[in-house]
């Protein structure tokens, strides 16, 4: 029954306009526009995203070659580079990240299962920098030199959904972003250990979340008490205790326990620390392991969509593009569990960007297209070592 529209007017009908008309009217996106309205730029934007463009300039250019099939793309009646570059620099970039927030729950909800051993909810939590150009990007500040901006994304490992991505400049610690974070009780938090701030681990204690945190080489901790190990999975020793020192003592006053493996593939000895007491060693080790999938979830989205080079120069311009991109990524992995693609996201966007532009139900693209010998590089079908 879609034989009559575009494949990226089919895309568009699972997006919830009225959604983000009512954050618009919130904002106040429109107020005073004519023609080209917010839903108009998401739209731009998106197609901008599917069809990888590689600046503002490129994407017009595509955009005015198909000048006569704008209004049922959705593009609105007159699309330029002006008017586009100055939406992205005026427009509240708030609106386009409440959508891609809503489209996040929307993508959680769909891809929930319980397949991973481990029940609960578990999250991987990480940044990923951006190098930006200083003479054009001032006010990313990072060093003398560079410009640049993080992403501080909690990824939900269940799901392979991020939860949220919150944008910094680059020249923030990584451990403050631990303070955007809700905790959910009774979920698995998994960190680096540039997220070492006993602190801020408390405040997980006393949220009733659990953390697993690989501990600095310099950590003070008095063992009170050791747990039985099976040394033929690489524990070494698993232990209960305190963290010492004046200041940290105080941070994190509970007890703490604190884990020892070796990676006999990667020759390496982890030590983790953790507020979980009821889990196997085993298990605080293969937690540790899932937070990889967070730096899976940035090689992908730095390879397949834009967020590396940018179509706007302001900060606003950045996190608009930033949130149409997680809402891209989002969109389609909604499509995938409707239509019940059995195809990895990578896969489906490489057939999308060919056919935006075709006249064919999206469910036969991607159900008879054969791309069996693409390249792949979805999170899912990376292969990875254990640490």
């Amino acid at each position: 029954m879609n034989h009559g529209k575009y494949v990226f007017s089919q895309l568009i009908e699972f997006l919830p306009q009225r959604v983000f008309d009512r954050l618009t009217s919130k904002y106040f996106g429109n107020k005073s526009v004519k023609h080209f309205t917010c839903w108009n730029q998401l739209l731009c934007m998106i197609f901008g995203q599917l069809s990888a463009r590689e600046s503002l300039r490129d994407l017009i250019i595509v955009i005015e070659a198909h000048q006569s099939k704008s209004y049922h793309l959705g593009f609105g009646k007159n699309v330029t580079r002006s008017n586009l570059s100055k939406a992205n620099e005026n427009r509240n970039y708030k609106i386009f990240e409440e959508f891609a927030n809503h489209l996040i729950l929307i993508a959680r909800d769909k891809n929930s299962n319980d397949a991973f051993e481990i029940k609960g909810n578990i999250y991987a939590f990480d940044s990923s920098t951006i190098d930006l150009c200083l003479s054009v990007f001032c006010w990313a500040h990072f060093r003398k030199t560079k410009a640049g901006i993080k992403l501080h994304t909690l990824f939900d490992i269940n799901t392979q959904i991020p939860v949220f991505i919150h944008i910094t400049e680059a020249n923030v610690h990584d451990v403050n972003a631990m303070d955007v974070i809700d905790y959910e009780p009774f979920a698995y938090y998994i960190f680096d250990r540039a997220y070492v701030d006993y602190d801020r681990l408390f405040r997980i204690t006393k949220a009733n979340a659990y953390f697993v945190v690989r501990a600095k080489s310099n950590v003070k901790f008095k063992r009170m008490y050791s747990l039985k190990i099976d040394k033929t999975t690489g524990i070494k020793y698993d232990q209960i205790g305190k963290i010492e020192g004046f200041y940290t003592s105080k941070d994190y006053p509970e007890k703490i326990r604190k884990v020892k493996f070796f990676d006999t593939e990667k020759k390496k000895m982890l030590v983790f620390l953790t507020n979980n007491f009821e889990l196997s060693a085993q298990d605080i080790a293969l937690l540790y392991k899932q937070r990889w999938q967070v730096e899976l979830f940035f090689k992908w989205i730095k390879q397949h969509l834009k967020v590396k080079t940018f179509w706007g120069t302001t900060e606003n311009a950045v996190r608009i593009q930033i949130n149409v991109a997680i809402a891209t990524y989002c969109l389609v992995s909604i499509i995938a569990k409707d239509l019940k693609i059995n195809r990895s996201t990578y896969e489906i966007l490489q057939i999308l960007s060919a056919s935006l532009l075709d006249k064919i139900s999206i469910n036969e693209l991607l159900m008879k297209s054969d791309y069996n010998n693409v390249n792949e590089h979805n999170t899912n079908q990376l292969v990875f070592n254990l640490f």
